[in-house]
């Protein structure tokens, strides 16, 4: 009785946080995302994806405006990440490697954290610097 309790509210949780998408633009490119801006989206994030389409990811909004973490616990698609200032400028850029629980991190103050399907930022000629424009100010 116990587990289908469990099975209950992680079914109800994973129904009621289901993130908005949208489209962002970097360098003239245009990249379909999901906003994980609550703790539950973010605390999920891409786990369990086997696939991600080229031009889609997952931007996540953090509450606060300091050096943040990310780890691909669960993650089996290798991603790149960006970490992005307030003004949604790329601070940092980082690739992840599937099912690691190492800890990344921002090496400066990030707003955002945009995940992609590595190499993304690299074959589109996205740096450091870049804007990425369409983020809502939510």
């Amino acid at each position: 009785m116990r587990s289908l309790i469990w099975a209950a509210l992680a079914l109800f949780a994973t129904c009621a946080t289901a993130a908005e998408t949208f489209a962002l633009r970097l360098n003239g490119h245009r990249l379909q995302v999901e906003y994980a801006s609550t703790p539950a989206q973010r605390e999920r994030g891409l786990m369990g994806r086997t696939e991600l389409e080229e031009e889609a990811g997952m931007l996540f909004r953090f509450d606060d405006f300091r050096r943040h973490c990310l780890w691909m616990k669960n993650t089996p698609l290798p991603l790149s990440a960006a970490f992005l200032d307030e003004q949604g400028r790329i601070v940092d850029l980082l690739d992840l490697e599937p099912l690691s629980e190492a800890i990344r991190c921002s090496r400066k103050p990030a707003r955002y954290a945009l995940e992609v399907n590595q190499g993304w930022f690299e074959r589109q000629g996205i740096s450091q610097g870049t804007a990425v424009l369409g983020i809502p100010q939510r």
